[in-house]
Protein backbone atom coordinates (compact mmCIF):
# COMPACT_ATOMS: atom_id res chain seq x y z
CA UNK A 1 0.00 0.00 0.00
CA UNK A 2 1.33 3.41 -1.33
CA UNK A 3 0.68 7.33 -0.08
CA UNK A 4 -1.97 8.78 -1.17
CA UNK A 5 -1.34 10.34 -5.13
CA UNK A 6 -0.97 14.22 -4.56
CA UNK A 7 -3.69 14.39 -6.94
CA UNK A 8 -6.08 13.21 -4.54
CA UNK A 9 -7.99 16.26 -2.19
CA UNK A 10 -7.43 16.45 1.16
CA UNK A 11 -9.47 17.96 3.77
CA UNK A 12 -9.29 18.99 7.18
CA UNK A 13 -12.15 19.89 9.87
CA UNK A 14 -10.92 21.83 12.59
CA UNK A 15 -9.45 25.58 11.42
CA UNK A 16 -7.93 25.76 14.93
CA UNK A 17 -4.59 25.84 15.66
CA UNK A 18 -3.45 21.75 14.34
CA UNK A 19 -5.75 21.89 12.22
CA UNK A 20 -4.53 24.87 10.15
CA UNK A 21 -0.66 23.32 10.57
CA UNK A 22 -1.94 19.81 9.55
CA UNK A 23 -3.33 21.64 6.32
CA UNK A 24 -0.36 23.38 5.80
CA UNK A 25 1.73 20.18 5.57
CA UNK A 26 -0.47 18.52 3.31
CA UNK A 27 -0.69 21.88 1.22
CA UNK A 28 3.05 21.94 1.07
CA UNK A 29 3.69 18.45 -0.03
CA UNK A 30 1.33 19.09 -3.35
CA UNK A 31 -2.02 18.26 -2.31
CA UNK A 32 -5.32 20.32 -2.87
CA UNK A 33 -6.74 21.10 0.28
CA UNK A 34 -10.36 21.55 1.70
CA UNK A 35 -10.52 23.25 4.85
CA UNK A 36 -13.75 22.72 7.29
CA UNK A 37 -15.27 24.09 10.06
CA UNK A 38 -18.66 24.27 11.67
CA UNK A 39 -18.67 27.78 12.38
CA UNK A 40 -19.92 30.28 9.72
CA UNK A 41 -16.38 32.31 8.13
CA UNK A 42 -13.67 30.14 10.54
CA UNK A 43 -12.28 27.92 7.38
CA UNK A 44 -11.76 31.23 5.36
CA UNK A 45 -9.96 32.48 8.42
CA UNK A 46 -8.40 29.59 8.74
CA UNK A 47 -7.10 29.58 4.74
CA UNK A 48 -5.89 33.29 5.26
CA UNK A 49 -3.96 32.44 8.01
CA UNK A 50 -2.39 30.09 6.39
CA UNK A 51 -1.80 31.79 3.51
CA UNK A 52 0.31 34.14 5.81
CA UNK A 53 2.83 31.62 7.00
CA UNK A 54 3.29 30.67 3.29
CA UNK A 55 4.06 33.92 2.72
CA UNK A 56 6.85 34.23 5.85
CA UNK A 57 8.02 30.70 4.37
CA UNK A 58 8.90 32.89 1.23
CA UNK A 59 10.44 35.63 3.05
CA UNK A 60 12.83 32.98 4.61
CA UNK A 61 13.72 31.34 1.06
CA UNK A 62 11.83 28.55 1.79
CA UNK A 63 9.31 28.20 -0.85
CA UNK A 64 9.49 30.14 -4.15
CA UNK A 65 6.55 32.53 -4.97
CA UNK A 66 5.63 30.34 -7.56
CA UNK A 67 5.12 27.34 -5.22
CA UNK A 68 3.14 29.61 -2.62
CA UNK A 69 1.34 30.38 -5.21
CA UNK A 70 0.15 27.14 -6.32
CA UNK A 71 -0.69 26.13 -3.20
CA UNK A 72 -2.83 28.95 -2.46
CA UNK A 73 -4.63 27.66 -5.40
CA UNK A 74 -4.73 24.13 -4.28
CA UNK A 75 -6.31 25.64 -1.01
CA UNK A 76 -10.18 25.93 -0.48
CA UNK A 77 -12.36 26.50 2.49
CA UNK A 78 -15.51 24.78 2.40
CA UNK A 79 -18.60 26.41 3.55
CA UNK A 80 -20.25 22.02 4.12
CA UNK A 81 -19.37 18.52 4.74
CA UNK A 82 -21.03 18.11 1.27
CA UNK A 83 -18.09 19.67 -0.64
CA UNK A 84 -15.40 17.02 1.04
CA UNK A 85 -16.97 14.34 -1.29
CA UNK A 86 -14.25 13.39 -3.20
CA UNK A 87 -11.47 13.58 -0.77
CA UNK A 88 -9.32 10.64 -0.28
CA UNK A 89 -8.56 11.46 3.44
CA UNK A 90 -10.05 13.57 6.06
CA UNK A 91 -8.30 14.27 9.18
CA UNK A 92 -10.46 15.65 12.18
CA UNK A 93 -8.98 18.18 14.60
CA UNK A 94 -11.71 19.80 16.14
CA UNK A 95 -12.50 19.65 20.29
CA UNK A 96 -11.31 17.22 22.48
CA UNK A 97 -14.80 15.32 23.12
CA UNK A 98 -15.72 11.90 22.13
CA UNK A 99 -19.16 13.00 21.64
CA UNK A 100 -18.36 16.01 19.44
CA UNK A 101 -15.69 13.61 17.38
CA UNK A 102 -17.99 10.79 16.85
CA UNK A 103 -21.18 12.65 16.00
CA UNK A 104 -18.33 14.57 13.17
CA UNK A 105 -17.18 11.04 11.71
CA UNK A 106 -21.02 9.63 11.72
CA UNK A 107 -21.46 12.88 9.53
CA UNK A 108 -18.27 12.26 7.14
CA UNK A 109 -19.32 8.85 6.73
CA UNK A 110 -22.77 9.87 4.76
CA UNK A 111 -20.65 12.19 2.37
CA UNK A 112 -17.11 10.85 1.26
CA UNK A 113 -16.93 8.08 -1.04
CA UNK A 114 -16.08 4.10 0.41
CA UNK A 115 -12.23 4.14 0.12
CA UNK A 116 -11.68 7.46 1.59
CA UNK A 117 -9.16 7.43 4.30
CA UNK A 118 -10.68 8.67 7.84
CA UNK A 119 -8.26 9.84 10.52
CA UNK A 120 -8.37 11.45 13.94
CA UNK A 121 -5.44 13.99 15.06
CA UNK A 122 -6.66 13.20 18.89
CA UNK A 123 -3.79 12.85 21.61
CA UNK A 124 -6.06 12.12 24.29
CA UNK A 125 -8.78 9.78 23.63
CA UNK A 126 -9.33 6.27 22.02
CA UNK A 127 -8.59 5.82 18.33
CA UNK A 128 -10.62 2.77 19.14
CA UNK A 129 -13.56 4.83 21.19
CA UNK A 130 -14.08 7.55 18.48
CA UNK A 131 -13.59 5.00 15.34
CA UNK A 132 -16.65 2.93 16.65
CA UNK A 133 -19.10 5.33 15.68
CA UNK A 134 -18.43 4.58 12.10
CA UNK A 135 -20.07 1.80 10.16
CA UNK A 136 -16.73 0.80 9.10
CA UNK A 137 -14.14 1.75 11.81
CA UNK A 138 -11.61 -0.26 9.34
CA UNK A 139 -10.65 2.69 7.78
CA UNK A 140 -10.03 4.93 10.55
CA UNK A 141 -6.67 5.89 11.94
CA UNK A 142 -5.00 7.92 14.04
CA UNK A 143 -2.76 10.56 12.48
CA UNK A 144 -0.94 12.45 15.83
CA UNK A 145 0.90 15.25 14.97
CA UNK A 146 2.69 17.52 16.96
CA UNK A 147 2.27 21.24 17.62
CA UNK A 148 3.76 23.45 15.56
CA UNK A 149 2.73 20.31 13.24
CA UNK A 150 4.85 21.97 10.41
CA UNK A 151 8.09 21.91 12.42
CA UNK A 152 7.90 18.74 14.24
CA UNK A 153 9.17 16.16 12.22
CA UNK A 154 7.32 13.14 14.19
CA UNK A 155 3.44 11.62 13.89
CA UNK A 156 2.52 8.66 15.41
CA UNK A 157 0.33 6.81 13.43
CA UNK A 158 -2.38 4.77 16.06
CA UNK A 159 -3.82 1.95 14.59
CA UNK A 160 -7.37 1.31 16.45
CA UNK A 161 -8.86 -2.59 17.80
CA UNK A 162 -10.31 -2.50 14.12
CA UNK A 163 -8.06 -0.67 11.56
CA UNK A 164 -6.89 -2.47 8.96
CA UNK A 165 -3.60 -3.26 7.95
CA UNK A 166 -4.13 -1.32 5.30
CA UNK A 167 -5.48 1.93 6.41
CA UNK A 168 -2.36 2.27 8.69
CA UNK A 169 0.16 1.58 6.26
CA UNK A 170 -1.21 3.82 3.62
CA UNK A 171 -1.38 6.53 6.87
CA UNK A 172 1.83 6.09 7.15
CA UNK A 173 3.21 6.24 4.09
CA UNK A 174 1.53 9.39 3.51
CA UNK A 175 2.83 10.83 6.38
CA UNK A 176 6.27 9.85 5.32
CA UNK A 177 5.56 11.24 1.91
CA UNK A 178 4.93 14.54 3.62
CA UNK A 179 8.36 14.65 4.62
CA UNK A 180 7.10 13.87 8.33
CA UNK A 181 8.74 11.09 10.55
CA UNK A 182 5.99 8.58 10.95
CA UNK A 183 5.97 5.41 14.24
CA UNK A 184 3.61 3.23 13.91
CA UNK A 185 1.52 2.60 17.54
CA UNK A 186 -1.54 0.64 18.66
CA UNK A 187 -4.06 2.13 21.01
CA UNK A 188 -2.98 2.55 24.19
CA UNK A 189 -3.69 5.71 26.39
CA UNK A 190 -0.88 7.96 25.69
CA UNK A 191 0.02 6.30 22.82
CA UNK A 192 3.76 6.55 22.40
CA UNK A 193 5.27 9.71 23.35
CA UNK A 194 2.39 10.92 25.99
CA UNK A 195 2.56 7.47 28.21
CA UNK A 196 6.58 7.26 28.53
CA UNK A 197 7.27 10.70 29.16
CA UNK A 198 4.78 10.84 31.99
CA UNK A 199 8.34 10.05 34.55
CA UNK A 200 10.04 12.44 33.10
CA UNK A 201 7.50 15.42 34.85
CA UNK A 202 6.54 13.01 37.50
CA UNK A 203 9.65 12.61 38.72
CA UNK A 204 10.61 15.91 39.09
CA UNK A 205 7.17 16.74 40.98
CA UNK A 206 7.87 13.81 43.40
CA UNK A 207 11.47 15.31 43.94
CA UNK A 208 9.95 19.18 44.57
CA UNK A 209 7.07 17.43 46.86
CA UNK A 210 9.65 15.41 49.31
CA UNK A 211 11.24 19.01 49.81
CA UNK A 212 14.33 17.65 48.20
CA UNK A 213 14.81 20.63 46.13
CA UNK A 214 13.25 23.23 44.10
CA UNK A 215 12.04 23.70 40.79
CA UNK A 216 15.37 25.82 39.29
CA UNK A 217 17.51 22.85 40.99
CA UNK A 218 15.72 19.95 39.11
CA UNK A 219 15.84 22.05 35.74
CA UNK A 220 19.57 22.63 35.91
CA UNK A 221 20.08 19.00 36.98
CA UNK A 222 17.76 17.45 34.62
CA UNK A 223 19.63 20.11 31.76
CA UNK A 224 22.93 20.39 32.81
CA UNK A 225 24.19 16.62 33.69
CA UNK A 226 20.78 14.70 32.36
CA UNK A 227 21.16 16.39 28.79
CA UNK A 228 17.50 17.16 28.87
CA UNK A 229 16.93 20.15 26.48
CA UNK A 230 14.83 21.42 29.21
CA UNK A 231 13.66 20.67 32.99
CA UNK A 232 10.08 19.59 33.61
CA UNK A 233 9.38 22.41 35.71
CA UNK A 234 10.08 24.90 32.65
CA UNK A 235 8.27 22.86 29.80
CA UNK A 236 5.44 22.10 32.21
CA UNK A 237 5.46 26.67 32.18
CA UNK A 238 6.45 26.35 28.78
CA UNK A 239 3.39 23.73 27.27
CA UNK A 240 0.73 25.47 29.96
CA UNK A 241 0.12 23.47 33.38
CA UNK A 242 -3.18 22.72 32.83
CA UNK A 243 -2.32 20.97 29.36
CA UNK A 244 0.54 18.77 31.08
CA UNK A 245 -1.42 18.15 33.92
CA UNK A 246 -4.80 17.05 32.00
CA UNK A 247 -3.12 14.75 29.91
CA UNK A 248 -1.18 13.05 32.83
CA UNK A 249 -4.73 12.69 34.39
CA UNK A 250 -6.34 11.15 31.36
CA UNK A 251 -3.74 8.67 30.72
CA UNK A 252 -4.23 8.13 34.89
CA UNK A 253 -7.74 7.65 34.31
CA UNK A 254 -7.69 5.03 31.12
CA UNK A 255 -5.09 2.93 32.52
CA UNK A 256 -8.16 2.78 35.95
CA UNK A 257 -5.52 4.98 38.09
CA UNK A 258 -2.29 2.89 37.70
CA UNK A 259 -0.22 3.71 40.59
CA UNK A 260 2.94 4.72 38.08
CA UNK A 261 0.70 7.26 36.29
CA UNK A 262 -0.61 9.53 39.54
CA UNK A 263 -0.87 12.54 38.42
CA UNK A 264 1.19 15.53 41.17
CA UNK A 265 -0.93 17.26 43.99
CA UNK A 266 2.11 20.02 44.16
CA UNK A 267 0.51 20.39 39.87
CA UNK A 268 -3.20 20.33 40.74
CA UNK A 269 -3.07 23.08 43.20
CA UNK A 270 -0.79 25.37 40.45
CA UNK A 271 -3.04 25.01 38.18
CA UNK A 272 -6.18 25.58 40.77
CA UNK A 273 -4.59 28.69 40.99
CA UNK A 274 -4.78 29.59 37.82
CA UNK A 275 -0.97 29.42 37.44
CA UNK A 276 -0.56 27.81 34.23
CA UNK A 277 2.82 29.10 33.19
CA UNK A 278 4.11 31.45 30.69
CA UNK A 279 0.85 31.90 28.82
CA UNK A 280 -0.43 33.36 32.20
CA UNK A 281 2.67 34.88 33.26
CA UNK A 282 3.00 32.65 36.47
CA UNK A 283 3.68 29.00 36.70
CA UNK A 284 6.57 27.52 38.79
CA UNK A 285 8.29 30.79 37.39
CA UNK A 286 7.67 34.50 37.19
CA UNK A 287 7.39 35.86 33.34
CA UNK A 288 6.32 39.11 33.82
CA UNK A 289 8.64 42.26 33.30
CA UNK A 290 11.06 42.29 35.43
CA UNK A 291 10.45 39.32 37.45
CA UNK A 292 13.22 37.41 39.71
CA UNK A 293 14.91 34.38 38.50
CA UNK A 294 15.27 31.77 39.79
CA UNK A 295 18.59 30.36 40.44
CA UNK A 296 19.60 26.52 41.13
CA UNK A 297 21.29 25.54 44.40
CA UNK A 298 25.07 25.80 43.87
CA UNK A 299 27.23 24.84 46.67
CA UNK A 300 30.21 26.68 47.78
CA UNK A 301 33.96 25.81 46.85
CA UNK A 302 35.05 23.11 48.69
CA UNK A 303 38.95 21.96 48.36
CA UNK A 304 39.19 18.59 46.37
CA UNK A 305 40.53 15.55 47.94
CA UNK A 306 44.23 14.31 47.14
CA UNK A 307 43.08 11.27 45.70
CA UNK A 308 40.31 8.60 45.63
CA UNK A 309 40.17 4.85 46.15
CA UNK A 310 38.01 2.97 43.39
CA UNK A 311 36.11 -0.23 44.80
CA UNK A 312 34.89 -2.51 41.96
CA UNK A 313 33.59 -1.31 39.02
CA UNK A 314 31.69 2.04 38.53
CA UNK A 315 29.51 1.06 35.65
CA UNK A 316 27.36 3.87 33.58
CA UNK A 317 30.20 6.10 35.92
CA UNK A 318 33.20 4.26 34.90
CA UNK A 319 34.64 7.16 32.79
CA UNK A 320 34.78 9.66 36.01
CA UNK A 321 38.10 7.63 37.21
CA UNK A 322 39.76 9.37 33.75
CA UNK A 323 38.37 12.71 34.34
CA UNK A 324 39.84 12.28 37.99
CA UNK A 325 43.56 11.57 37.03
CA UNK A 326 43.01 14.58 34.46
CA UNK A 327 42.47 16.65 37.13
CA UNK A 328 45.76 15.78 38.92
CA UNK A 329 43.73 13.77 41.80
CA UNK A 330 45.05 10.25 42.22
CA UNK A 331 43.51 7.53 41.47
CA UNK A 332 43.72 4.18 43.89
CA UNK A 333 42.44 0.64 42.60
CA UNK A 334 41.32 -1.94 45.13
CA UNK A 335 40.24 -4.75 42.83
CA UNK A 336 39.70 -6.93 46.04
CA UNK A 337 36.70 -5.01 47.17
CA UNK A 338 33.46 -6.20 45.96
CA UNK A 339 32.12 -2.86 46.22
CA UNK A 340 31.06 0.11 43.52
CA UNK A 341 32.43 3.50 44.65
CA UNK A 342 35.11 5.79 45.28
CA UNK A 343 36.53 5.97 49.11
CA UNK A 344 37.76 9.11 49.92
CA UNK A 345 40.59 9.86 52.06
CA UNK A 346 37.98 10.95 54.75
CA UNK A 347 36.55 7.28 54.82
CA UNK A 348 32.98 8.71 53.06
CA UNK A 349 31.99 6.65 50.06
CA UNK A 350 30.52 8.23 46.96
CA UNK A 351 28.00 6.17 45.21
CA UNK A 352 26.50 6.23 41.46
CA UNK A 353 22.61 6.72 42.55
CA UNK A 354 21.24 2.99 43.29
CA UNK A 355 17.82 3.94 44.88
CA UNK A 356 19.15 3.35 48.29
CA UNK A 357 19.46 6.44 50.49
CA UNK A 358 22.63 8.21 52.61
CA UNK A 359 20.85 7.58 55.75
CA UNK A 360 20.93 4.04 55.87
CA UNK A 361 24.78 3.90 55.42
CA UNK A 362 27.62 5.29 57.15
CA UNK A 363 28.79 8.52 55.41
CA UNK A 364 27.49 7.60 52.38
CA UNK A 365 27.23 10.35 49.47
CA UNK A 366 25.34 9.58 46.43
CA UNK A 367 26.01 11.90 43.13
CA UNK A 368 23.19 11.41 40.13
CA UNK A 369 23.73 10.05 37.16
CA UNK A 370 24.90 11.85 33.82
CA UNK A 371 24.30 11.52 30.43
CA UNK A 372 27.94 12.31 30.00
CA UNK A 373 29.64 12.95 32.71
CA UNK A 374 32.58 14.80 30.69
CA UNK A 375 30.44 16.84 29.35
CA UNK A 376 28.35 17.46 32.61
CA UNK A 377 28.07 21.17 33.38
CA UNK A 378 26.47 20.06 37.04
CA UNK A 379 26.10 17.12 39.00
CA UNK A 380 23.81 16.28 41.80
CA UNK A 381 24.88 14.75 45.45
CA UNK A 382 22.39 13.87 48.04
CA UNK A 383 23.80 13.34 51.90
CA UNK A 384 21.58 12.81 55.12
CA UNK A 385 21.79 14.41 58.08
CA UNK A 386 24.04 11.89 59.73
CA UNK A 387 26.59 12.03 57.32
CA UNK A 388 30.06 13.39 57.69
CA UNK A 389 30.80 17.46 56.56
CA UNK A 390 34.25 16.13 55.81
CA UNK A 391 32.56 13.79 53.29
CA UNK A 392 30.26 15.65 51.62
CA UNK A 393 33.04 18.14 51.32
CA UNK A 394 35.49 16.29 50.44
CA UNK A 395 32.53 14.94 47.20
CA UNK A 396 31.56 18.50 46.53
CA UNK A 397 35.50 19.41 45.79
CA UNK A 398 35.73 16.44 43.34
CA UNK A 399 33.73 17.24 41.12
CA UNK A 400 34.05 21.04 41.38
CA UNK A 401 37.75 20.11 40.21
CA UNK A 402 36.49 18.07 37.58
CA UNK A 403 34.50 21.82 36.14
CA UNK A 404 31.35 20.60 37.35
CA UNK A 405 28.91 22.45 39.57
CA UNK A 406 27.43 20.94 42.21
CA UNK A 407 23.88 21.02 43.43
CA UNK A 408 23.52 19.15 46.91
CA UNK A 409 20.11 17.84 47.46
CA UNK A 410 18.06 16.15 50.40
CA UNK A 411 18.17 12.64 50.92
CA UNK A 412 15.96 11.22 48.34
CA UNK A 413 16.51 7.41 46.65
CA UNK A 414 17.55 7.60 42.99
CA UNK A 415 18.15 11.22 42.89
CA UNK A 416 17.14 13.35 40.26
CA UNK A 417 18.04 12.02 36.80
CA UNK A 418 18.47 8.46 37.66
CA UNK A 419 15.25 7.93 38.79
CA UNK A 420 13.73 9.76 35.69
CA UNK A 421 15.53 7.89 33.38
CA UNK A 422 14.89 4.05 34.90
CA UNK A 423 11.51 4.74 35.18
CA UNK A 424 11.39 5.78 31.18
CA UNK A 425 13.06 2.49 30.02
CA UNK A 426 11.17 0.41 32.25
CA UNK A 427 8.00 1.91 30.62
CA UNK A 428 9.61 1.93 27.02
CA UNK A 429 10.05 -2.08 27.93
CA UNK A 430 6.62 -2.36 29.41
CA UNK A 431 5.40 -0.88 25.84
CA UNK A 432 6.90 -3.18 23.77
CA UNK A 433 6.17 -6.27 25.55
CA UNK A 434 2.72 -5.24 25.51
CA UNK A 435 2.97 -4.43 21.55
CA UNK A 436 2.52 -1.10 21.61
CA UNK A 437 5.30 0.01 19.15
CA UNK A 438 9.02 -1.64 18.49
CA UNK A 439 11.73 -0.59 20.37
CA UNK A 440 13.11 1.78 17.46
CA UNK A 441 9.82 3.33 16.86
CA UNK A 442 9.94 4.18 20.72
CA UNK A 443 13.41 5.67 20.59
CA UNK A 444 12.20 7.55 17.37
CA UNK A 445 9.16 9.33 18.43
CA UNK A 446 10.60 10.08 22.44
CA UNK A 447 13.62 11.96 20.92
CA UNK A 448 11.92 13.71 17.77
CA UNK A 449 8.45 14.32 19.77
CA UNK A 450 10.45 15.65 23.26
CA UNK A 451 13.64 16.26 22.51
CA UNK A 452 14.99 13.53 24.89
CA UNK A 453 19.18 13.10 23.95
CA UNK A 454 18.37 9.74 24.12
CA UNK A 455 15.94 6.87 23.02
CA UNK A 456 14.91 4.78 26.17
CA UNK A 457 16.75 1.94 24.78
CA UNK A 458 19.46 3.45 23.93
CA UNK A 459 19.87 4.78 27.46
CA UNK A 460 19.11 0.96 28.34
CA UNK A 461 21.77 -0.17 26.19
CA UNK A 462 24.70 2.31 27.57
CA UNK A 463 23.66 2.07 30.99
CA UNK A 464 23.61 -2.05 31.08
CA UNK A 465 21.18 -4.48 31.28
CA UNK A 466 20.13 -4.36 34.58
CA UNK A 467 20.54 -0.96 35.81
CA UNK A 468 17.51 0.29 35.80
CA UNK A 469 15.95 -3.11 36.98
CA UNK A 470 18.16 -2.92 40.40
CA UNK A 471 17.56 0.91 40.71
CA UNK A 472 13.95 0.54 40.83
CA UNK A 473 13.78 -2.59 42.69
CA UNK A 474 15.39 -0.52 45.79
CA UNK A 475 13.32 2.35 45.06
CA UNK A 476 10.00 -0.11 45.25
CA UNK A 477 11.46 -1.12 48.37
CA UNK A 478 11.44 2.26 49.78
CA UNK A 479 8.29 3.00 48.90
CA UNK A 480 5.84 -0.12 48.05
CA UNK A 481 3.09 1.76 46.60
CA UNK A 482 3.43 0.05 43.06
CA UNK A 483 5.08 3.39 41.81
CA UNK A 484 8.56 1.79 41.18
CA UNK A 485 7.90 -1.72 40.67
CA UNK A 486 10.07 -3.04 37.98
CA UNK A 487 7.79 -4.29 35.15
CA UNK A 488 8.13 -7.72 34.13
CA UNK A 489 9.28 -6.97 30.89
CA UNK A 490 12.65 -5.09 33.08
CA UNK A 491 12.29 -8.18 35.26
CA UNK A 492 12.84 -10.33 32.58
CA UNK A 493 15.44 -8.68 30.80
CA UNK A 494 17.64 -8.27 33.94
CA UNK A 495 17.51 -12.03 34.76
CA UNK A 496 17.54 -13.36 31.67
CA UNK A 497 20.90 -11.62 31.12
CA UNK A 498 22.27 -12.67 34.15
CA UNK A 499 21.46 -16.26 33.38
CA UNK A 500 23.41 -16.00 30.02
CA UNK A 501 26.45 -14.02 31.91
CA UNK A 502 26.11 -17.33 34.89
CA UNK A 503 26.91 -20.46 31.85
CA UNK A 504 29.27 -17.88 29.23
Amino acid sequence: MTALDLSSPVAVVGSGTMGQGIAQVALVAGHPVRMYDALPGRAQEAADAIGARLDRLVEKDRLTEAERDAARARLVPAGSPAELADCSLVVEAVVERLDVKQQLLRELEDVVGDDCLLATNTSSLSVTAIGGALRNAGRFVGLHFFNPAPLMPLVEVVSGFATDVTSATRAYETARAWGKTPVACADTPGFIVNRIARPFYAEALAVYEAQAADPATIDAVLRESGGFRMGAFELTDLIGQDVNESVTRSVWESFFQDVRFTPSLAQRRLVESGRLGRKTGQGWYGYADGAERSEPHTAETARPPAYVVAEGDLGPAAELLQLIAEAGIGVREDDEDEGTCLVLPGGGRLVLADGQTSVEFRDVVYFDLALDYRRATRVALSASQDTSPRALAEATGLFQALGKKVSVIGDVPGLIVARTVARIVDLAHDAVAKGVATEEDIDTAMRLGVNYPLGPFEWSRRLGRGWAHDLLDNLHARDPSGRYAPSLALYRRAHASEKREGTS
